[in-house]
Formats: C-alpha cells, sequence, structure tokens
C-alpha cells in the first residue's frame, strides 16, 4: 500500500491556480474540498474516473480538488484488460495508477471476478475448464502486477442474488454453475498470494434500502461473510456500492444502521464504494429532483458514515457531465440525469453539500 505521506500529497500551488481560472468561481469558492473533509475524520473520498475525462482540464482540477482516491470505471474490467485468452494489457489502468500516484491520491482495483464485463471467450472456456485456474491465474497476474501500489482490490463482484433461489442467497453465474460456492474463497486466496497487503473486498449493491429483497440481502450478504470468516478466507472489507435512488427507492435507516454493526462485529471494515442516486421517475424541474437527490445521499451517510468501520466513500463519478440522457420521449425531456456532486458545468449540486455536511458530522476516526 502507498504510504499515508504519498496519499496527503499536496496538489501544487500554480497548476492549481491555473485550472482554477478554468472554471466558474462558485465551484473554486466551494468551501472545503470532499478530501480535504473526509481527511479531518480519518475518512478517504474519492470517485470513479476514467482516462477519457481526465483529458478535459477543468474536470482534472475538480478532481483533485475533492478527491484522495480514484478506481477505474472500466480499465481494470476483463474484457478490456484480457480481450484474448492470455494476451492481457494493464496500460490503461496503469495510466490511471500514474495519475493517481503523482497527485498523492490511493488507487482501488475494480473487479476481479464478476459475471459480467468479460471477455466473449471466457464464459465458454470456463464452462469447459478443467480447474480454477481459468481464474486464479488472472488474479494473480493483475493483483501481482499492482502489488505494493493498491490501496484496495474488489475481489468477488455481485455474487449474491436471493431471487435467483439457491438457499445460500448466491447468485446464479457460470462461476457458481462451474466451481460452486468456493469459487468465492479461492479467489481471495489467489488475490491475497499475489499481494500481501491490499485490502481484499466483497463488493455488492443493495445493502441499503426498504423492502423484503433487501432485507433478503442483507442476510445474505452477512452469512456470506460471517462464512467466509469462518473459514480463514482473507477478506478485509465489505464494499456497499450505494446505487441509490431519489424517487423509487428509499434507504431503511433503522436496518441500514443494525446491518452495519453487525458488519462491524465481525471486524471487517467497509467502503462505500460506487455511491450515486438515480433521479429517474421524478419530475423534470431540476430544482426538485436536485434536492430530492441530495436528501436521498444524506440518509444514506449519516447512517454509513456513523460507522467507525467505514473508512472510504467513493461516488460512482464526480460529475454528471458524462452522463447521457436515454432515448424515450420522457428522459430526453428530463435532459442530463442528475446523479452526482457536480453538474454537467461541474457545479457544485445539492448531493454535494450534502456529502460535505454528512462528512463534517461524521464521527472521527
Amino acid at each position: 500500500m502507498i504510504s499515508r505521506r504519498a496519499a496527503l500529497g499536496i496538489i501544487g500551488a500554480a497548476p492549481m491556480v491555473a485550472l482554477a481560472e478554468q472554471l466558474r468561481p462558485s465551484l473554486v469558492d466551494a468551501g472545503p474540498s470532499l478530501r480535504a473533509l473526509a481527511e479531518a475524520r480519518g475518512l478517504l473520498f474519492g470517485t470513479a474516473t476514467a482516462n477519457f475525462e481526465l483529458r478535459q482540464k477543468d474536470f482534472e482540477f475538480a478532481l483533485l480538488r475533492d478527491c484522495g482516491i480514484i478506481v477505474p470505471e472500466y480499465e481494470l474490467k476483463r474484457d478490456l484488460t484480457e480481450p484474448a485468452q492470455g494476451i492481457m494489457d494493464f496500460s490503461a489502468a496503469d495510466a490511471l495508477l500514474d495519475f493517481a500516484h503523482r497527485h498523492g491520491m490511493f488507487f482501488r482495483g475494480h473487479t476481479l471476478v464478476w459475471y459480467a464485463s468479460n471477455p466473449p471467450w471466457l464464459e465458454p472456456m470456463a464452462a469447459a475448464a478443467p480447474d480454477e485456474r481459468i481464474f486464479t491465474d488472472y488474479i494473480r497476474a493483475a493483483v501481482r502486477h499492482y502489488a505494493g501500489r493498491m490501496h484496495s482490490w474488489d475481489v468477488v463482484n455481485e455474487a449474491i442474488e436471493p431471487r435467483d433461489g439457491n438457499g445460500d442467497g448466491l447468485r446464479k453465474s457460470f462461476w457458481l454453475s462451474r466451481f460452486g460456492p468456493s469459487y468465492i474463497d479461492t479467489a481471495f486466496h489467489a488475490a491475497r498470494d499475489a499481494d500481501p497487503s491490499a485490502l481484499l473486498v466483497y463488493n455488492d449493491y443493495g445493502l441499503e434500502e426498504e423492502g423484503p429483497i433487501f432485507d433478503a440481502r442483507r442476510r445474505s450478504a452477512l452469512k456470506l461473510l460471517e462464512g467466509m470468516i469462518s473459514r480463514g478466507v482473507p477478506v478485509g472489507a465489505l464494499g456497499l456500492q450505494a446505487h441509490l435512488g431519489a424517487f423509487t427507492r428509499r434507504v431503511d435507516q433503522r436496518k441500514l444502521e443494525a446491518f452495519l454493526n453487525e458488519v462491524r462485529a465481525t471486524g471487517l471494515r467497509i467502503l462505500i464504494t460506487e455511491h450515486d442516486v438515480d433521479d429517474g421517475g421524478g419530475p423534470v424541474d431540476f430544482t426538485t429532483r436536485d434536492r430530492a437527490v441530495a436528501d436521498a445521499s444524506r440518509r444514506f451517510l449519516d447512517v454509513a458514515l456513523d460507522n467507525r468501520s467505514t473508512m472510504a466513500l467513493l461516488t460512482w463519478g464526480l460529475t454528471d457531465r458524462y452522463l447521457k440522457p436515454e432515448s424515450t420521449r420522457e428522459q430526453i425531456l428530463r435532459g442530463t440525469p442528475r446523479m452526482l456532486p457536480l453538474d454537467a458545468t461541474l457545479q457544485p449540486t445539492p448531493m454535494r453539500e450534502a456529502i460535505a455536511q454528512a462528512l463534517r458530522g461524521a464521527r472521527k476516526r
């Protein structure tokens, strides 16, 4: 893991001034950065990003101002890193890592084993594979490539789906069909063998909201984590994706608090890994949508950041700039989704202020 000193490196004053001149004053004068507010509470704040976004200097300024940790949105998914079997290319993720370390930021890896975003050859190859090397060789290659430079890895992503009807709550995937539930343990052991220092994370969604399906998801996640710990699997943290809804879904604060306390009792850390708020299903009016998004974010964060095991908050993108409306009439009329801390012109949204207030109110680690 990179040093704390490197992670807290100060961005040079001259480049900051030059980039600030390209932005409207409201972002420059938005008060303390989210990075600074998080660090004051012993937390990390960051976001998912991609190389093409960093080509825009105003975005680069906004990223450097607010973020102390980044994660590739696409560049470390297997369909991009191993398009042909045995031919691996980590150059795109390397560029993001170099950017992060030049600017004193932590870097996360997402993701090693997932049922989606795989190259087309992988699923049929896995079905015929004689053993687990079809995924353990990849894990070891990727994790060794970044050994000592990675804050944390999402080792297994979204392995839970109670609606699939398995008694253990696991998702029906080609990994489960071929290797059984043990593929999860095997993946974590392979990652630990390749890097003894990175924090190893199990990452999933739908653990925050109210309703029977979300109750089942919480039970399945806790059962999975407790089982892994009892078997000596080197899982170090739970990743809460925290894809929320402003109008269509509601965070159950009481059940979320109880669930996170149960996770804390296992000794695991907690990361909020992919936070955003879907503003679909509400009015066209931006003001109403922005307030609902901010309220949903704050409702979640007031609970999640109160838990002392929570160590990081990452949003799934920093700005609405790179989001696009879909093709239905209603979506076109609504315009660009408004889901993130900065709008399409990189101005702070009410969600950013909600995050700032939640960070100010978080317990100090």
